[in-house]
């Protein structure tokens, strides 16, 4: 009885405690107070609210768990327990009556806000006036900004800690070094390299790995079908083959998108062969990703996921896990790159393509192999073994040794009759009895040279090329010769070096075997470094720069593609979860979409290839990768459309797939794989027909977000109405056939919708009589710089032309001004310090070098010297187009077209300006364009920022040591620069490259257009330019805490600018009914899924559906678990956030309070990609997430 009274006595206590703390926090905001409450106090009593939810929930889970354990204690004691049960329940029903009451002081709360917005946001009439001395002004009244959101100190604690100090930090070898290029005589970009004759013998002897490898790129001068028929299939089938045949042979292979294809056309005899060949470690796939990815312009999310799915197909397929990394080929180098293998559970990694300057630096010191560490890092837990390669490049002659010349003569294939040569005119000899001493002693040479400029007595020699051992010679070649050479060294062990066939593994653990140490700690003597390897250089002032840019349509398509991929996988594991548990998953087609996701992950992997989203393949390669991408765009566009359709429809026994008369369209169309989207137009029938039409809108980030939306209608008199039927104030503005002709059949609608985490919301827009609608308002158009004067007439809008003087438009956050001459940005105020900031806008270009020989292509930017300004003979047409919703500003130059907007909403697409850009500069001749903007921020010592993947920040700095070219980087998705004062950001919606030339001054490279090749194999100029969007979002931020430290390598967004960026990356989908079916739509209900959103400070990177093993008989049956990866985002506290809809950024998460309609009640925590379980989750236990860090889990969802 004992045992029993303490178990009542515990949780009377607990109960009681609660109970009192909820009265008078009852008390204290009972809703008399409530009325008269500030605004700051309702955001206090919000967060009360929060809290006390929160620990409403937690007790709920108490006390569910006592009466669990009551019923475990005293299961013969009826008596006892009826009267504990009683107290709980009673209990219980009090803690029930303080939630309703919450919940009625939550409504309350709701249509106080309502109140108090309804009151602010009524639009004056539109005014403008006109004049030589005056400004173009909008006035009226403006929706006020959301208050900010809460960021846990904890988190504001790590971002001003110290980083751990790496020994080597890339940026004071940046200001040390000369970037001098002085002849290195036989190694030309080195030394002359020496050792000490004795320093290796018989007792200390050097252990040599000779590495057979065989780099096959995916598309480049051949299509990827083209290179696997042609080169790679016999690649596999010679390597089976010859495998076996000699024993001592080794192989090492990366790219799976080549390998799983000749897997599935193999017998399973010669699969179980490849098996035995794996678990005998002569044959090695590294990496193991879907391709080698470049690293410059890929996001993260790509980058994770062409890994992920190359390693569920490997793991799946052939239960092979990869340990080490390769990546000989991309051009530079991102230790964003590092941080996803380390966290995918490999030990190490092996890179190539670094600035020669640079590997000179790190030679001479004996640095070229490190602990790779992030900058952000304040524990030094992220550190990876990373061996650098010390030479020109990857193929033979540049591996075995400093001297190429030497090296040449050991690759076999190269022997007299091939047709393949070395260079150098010294050809290779077969190795014979008679030879084989000095021929031996000469490669002995070169590897002991090398050994010299790494700290152990294991040297690594690569031996292959660009799609090596496709001829079945050449392994029967390479063999017997090394194999001769090995034999003659390794019997004579005063040469003091012992040889083998091996692999990159092989190499790794032969270090990790000389210091004593488990794979994947750190060796003793190897040094930790810190930073990125960009911009690479291969010679000269030769800095690949000009790929950051190189074929932007495509990079725009790519992350167009990806954000649809990963909104699809979302939403398609929502739909086929509920569709298991309301049993209709023969009526929803789970097979055919895991299909079309399956061939999407792959596609989108595919081009995430060195040469795909680099834009360095051929002309015909670019066509194909283009065709496969926008294939599955519009297969995501479908799965997106048909899953919301089925998760908001009410009787999901009604939902039915009609792919050739669907009930929704998707938001737009691609005619050919290269041309803009055209958006899809809602028929809203002919007068009279007052049959609304729907439109639903799906909002794949894990938070709430409010903001202006715009569809295109083919009336300009309509309603809007929300999904509880409130009428929505809208604003109508014109479709622009061409500059100066005003559509007729089609019109933009803008208005404000708010749409719930993850959530689905439909809208109706009808047809009414003309001004019928009071919320609906024409905008008032000014043309400028028009030839004629006079007013336009195109009903119901009046266009004025004008030579009119300077534009404003302004919101409650700001006023933007613009020149009336050129229409483009001078000056931002912001209003909440009523402080003038300059940001003009101008635009420029650049030539490339007039004289024979060096100029730039493709992958290269060798310019003509500094920019110059764009302006083309006439002034531009200037289009200004004002309203209460949004207000746009549209510049009309004969290669570019230029628009800035200005939204007025509570979210934060009222805080930051939106400009877009479609540069067209197919006429022209060795042209790169770029929009240039100075501010008036004062960046000292040319010290700026750049992303690295969408994943961290780089510190970069602007030297008159290095070339323009070379002072160009990477921008995947933001760059800023910043004072002590205030920060101006501007984010991407795709890959440019940036500079920053000039204190305050930033450039984004737009498109290039270059005529002649650059030398670096692809054997063309870049001359297939389209007509290429971009899309930015302009943010200026002033600093009102935290810590300024311009000395910190590293720095963090604003939760402002991590919000914006995801807000442009991952826009709202819009999914518009067809017309034909708007009187007989299913009844639908707007979806809500999230019973608890995320944190402002947790991004939901995926909610991947898993699939069975892919050469299984189940292969496009989804299974009933999905990956679940968040990311920690870091937050510089130093700014102030407005806008937001999100939750206190604490980042906590409680797994099974994620989802309001399905349980996640099973999951795991496990390795980045899957490959390793690391611990059970116990899923109602909070989560508090690392800064910075990617969490994956594996989690059943029922």
């Amino acid at each position: 009885m004992k045992k029993y009274v303490a178990v009542w006595g515990a949780m009377f206590f607990c109960v009681i405690c609660l109970s009192l703390y909820l009265m008078l926090e009852t008390l204290n905001t009972s809703p008399g107070r409530y009325n008269d409450m500030t605004a700051e106090s309702l955001l206090n009593f919000e967060r009360k609210i929060d809290g006390i939810e929160r620990d409403i929930k937690h007790n709920e889970e108490i006390i569910r768990e006592i009466k669990g354990a009551i019923k475990e204690v005293s299961k013969d004691d009826h008596e006892s327990m009826g009267k504990l049960q009683d107290i709980v329940g009673s209990q219980n029903k009090k803690l029930q009556e303080n939630f309703d009451q919450l919940k009625r002081l939550r409504n309350e709360e709701v249509a106080k806000k309502e109140h108090n917005q309804n009151n602010v946001i009524e639009f004056d009439p539109i005014n403008v006036k006109s004049g030589k001395q005056d400004k173009t002004v909008v006035e009226r009244g403006f929706p006020v900004l959301r208050k900010p959101v809460s960021i846990s100190q904890a988190m504001c604690s790590w971002s001003e800690e110290p980083t751990k100090k790496a020994e080597i930090q890339m940026e004071e070898v940046f200001e040390s070094l000369p970037f001098d290029n002085p002849d290195g005589g036989a190694w030309k970009q080195g030394w002359q390299v020496t050792y000490e004759q004795n320093r290796w013998n018989a007792g200390n002897k050097l252990r040599v790995f000779v590495v057979p490898h065989s780099h096959t790129d995916p598309g480049w001068v051949k299509t990827y079908d083209r290179y696997y028929e042609d080169q790679t299939r016999h690649i596999f089938d010679n390597m089976l083959e010859k495998l076996e045949k000699y024993p001592k042979f080794r192989f090492m292979y990366a790219e799976m998108s080549f390998f799983h294809i000749w897997w599935n056309e193999i017998s399973e005899d010669k699969r179980r062969r490849v098996k035995k060949l794996i678990e005998e470690k002569r044959f090695e796939i590294i990496t193991g990703g879907w391709v080698m990815n470049d690293e410059a312009n890929t996001h993260y999310f790509a980058m994770l996921d062409q890994l992920l799915e190359g390693h569920q197909w490997l793991d799946g397929t052939l239960g092979v896990k990869p340990s080490a990394g390769w990546a000989i080929d991309p051009f530079g180098h991102t230790p964003t790159m590092a941080y996803l293998l380390r966290r995918s559970g490999f030990n190490n990694m092996l890179i190539q393509r670094v600035h020669y300057a640079i590997k000179k630096y790190l030679a001479k010191n004996s640095n070229l192999e490190f602990m790779w560490r992030q900058n952000w890092d304040r524990y030094g837990n992220t550190d990876m073994f990373c061996h650098l390669m010390p030479f020109y490049s990857y193929d033979i002659p540049h591996t075995c040794g400093p001297e190429p010349a030497t090296c040449c003569q050991f690759d076999f294939r190269r022997l007299p009759g091939s047709s393949y040569s070395c260079p150098w005119r010294q050809a290779p000899q077969e190795i014979t009895d008679n030879n084989v001493k000095d021929r031996a002693n000469m490669i002995i040479d070169q590897w002991k040279k090398k050994a010299t400029l790494y700290r152990t007595n294991t040297v690594f020699i690569p031996l292959g090329d660009d799609f090596r051992y496709d001829k079945a010679d050449e392994w029967d070649k390479q063999y017997v010769n090394y194999q001769k050479l090995f034999d003659y060294i390794n019997s004579n062990s005063q040469l003091g070096v012992e040889a083998y066939f091996g692999t990159l593994s092989d190499y790794f653990n032969s270090i990790y075997e000389e210091k004593n140490v488990k794979p994947g700690l750190h060796p003793n003597g190897i040094p930790t470094l810190s930073g990125d390897f960009y911009t690479y250089a291969d010679k000269d002032d030769h800095y690949w720069s000009g790929y950051f840019t190189s074929r932007p349509f495509q990079k725009n398509l790519n992350r167009v593609m990806e954000s649809h991929l990963r909104a699809a996988e979302i939403i398609y594991s929502m739909a086929t979860t509920l569709s298991r548990r309301q049993g209709d998953s023969k009526n929803f087609p789970a097979s055919m979409f895991m299909e079309m996701m399956i061939e999407a992950r792959r596609n989108l992997g595919l081009f995430q290839h060195h040469d795909g989203i680099t834009g360095t393949a051929k002309d015909f390669v670019v066509v194909d990768y283009g065709n496969r991408l926008l294939k599955s765009l519009k297969a995501m566009k479908e799965v997106i459309k048909e899953c919301a359709l089925y998760l908001s429809i009410d009787d999901k026994s009604k939902y039915a797939l009609d792919q050739a008369d669907p009930l929704y369209d998707v938001d737009e169309q691609r005619s050919a794989h290269d041309a803009l989207p055209e958006k899809s137009v809602i028929s809203l029938g002919k007068i009279g027909d007052s049959t609304p039409r729907s439109v639903m809108f799906y909002n794949s980030l894990a938070y709430s977000r409010e903001q202006v939306v715009k569809i295109y209608v083919t009336h300009p008199h309509v309603i809007v109405k929300d999904n509880e039927g409130n009428t929505i104030q809208t604003q109508v503005e014109p479709f622009w056939n061409e500059p100066g002709d005003i559509s007729t059949e089609k019109f933009k609608v803008s208005f404000r919708v708010t749409v719930p985490a993850l959530g689905i919301v439909r809208y109706t827009v009808t047809r009414v009589n003309d001004f019928a609608n009071t919320q609906n308002s024409i905008s008032s158009v000014l043309i400028f710089n028009s030839d004629d004067d006079g007013k336009i007439k195109s009903p119901p809008f009046s266009v004025e032309k004008t030579k009119g003087s300077d534009v404003t438009l302004e919101n409650s956050h700001m006023k933007a001004m613009f020149s009336g001459s050129t229409g483009l940005l001078k000056s931002i105020l912001t209003k909440d310090d009523d402080k003038t900031h300059d940001t003009r806008i101008e635009f420029i270009k650049y030539g490339t070098k007039v004289h024979s020989g060096d100029r730039s292509g493709a992958y290269l930017f060798l310019p003509d010297g500094p920019a110059k300004p764009y302006v083309d003979d006439n002034p531009p047409i200037v289009t200004v187009i004002q309203g209460p919703i949004v207000s746009e500003v549209h510049v009309y130059m004969d290669l570019i077209t230029h628009v800035v907007r200005l939204y007025n909403s509570s979210g934060i697409d009222g805080v930051s300006l939106d400009m877009q850009n479609i540069v067209d500069i197919t006429s022209t001749m060795n042209t790169e364009v770029a929009v240039r903007i100075r501010t008036d921020v004062n960046n000292k010592d040319g010290e700026f920022y750049t992303d690295l993947n969408g994943f961290q920040i780089q510190r970069r700095k602007t030297y008159e040591k290095l070339t323009l070219q070379g002072n160009v980087y990477p921008m995947p998705t933001m760059g800023f620069i910043e004072d002590e004062h205030k920060r101006f950001s501007i984010l991407s919606a795709n890959s440019l490259g940036f500079a920053n030339l000039k204190t305050g001054m930033v450039d984004v490279f737009l498109d290039r257009r270059l005529n002649q090749d650059d030398s670096r194999g692809l054997g063309q100029g870049v001359i297939d330019s389209k007509q290429t969007p971009s899309r930015f979002r302009l943010l200026l931020e002033t600093r009102s805490g935290g810590k300024y430290n311009k000395k910190q390598t590293s720095a963090l967004p604003s939760l402002l600018g991590h919000q914006t960026s995801l807000h442009l990356i991952h826009p709202l989908y819009v999914i518009p009914s067809r017309q034909k079916h708007s009187s007989s739509f299913p009844s639908q209900t707007s979806l809500s899924p999230m019973k608890t959103e995320l944190p402002c400070d947790v991004h939901l990177l995926n909610l991947r559906t898993m699939q069975y093993r892919d050469d299984g008989p189940q292969r496009l049956q989804p299974k009933n678990s999905a990956a679940l990866f968040f990311h920690r985002l870091g937050v510089d506290c130093g700014f102030p956030n407005k806008g937001l809809m999100c939750k206190a950024a604490t980042g906590e998460v409680i797994l099974s309070g994620l989802f309001s309609d399905f349980r996640t009640d099973i999951a795991q925590q496990v390795s980045l990609t899957l490959m390793y379980e690391e611990k059970d989750i116990d899923t109602t236990e909070l989560l508090d997430l690392e800064p910075m860090e990617i969490s994956s889990y594996v989690v059943t969802l029922q």
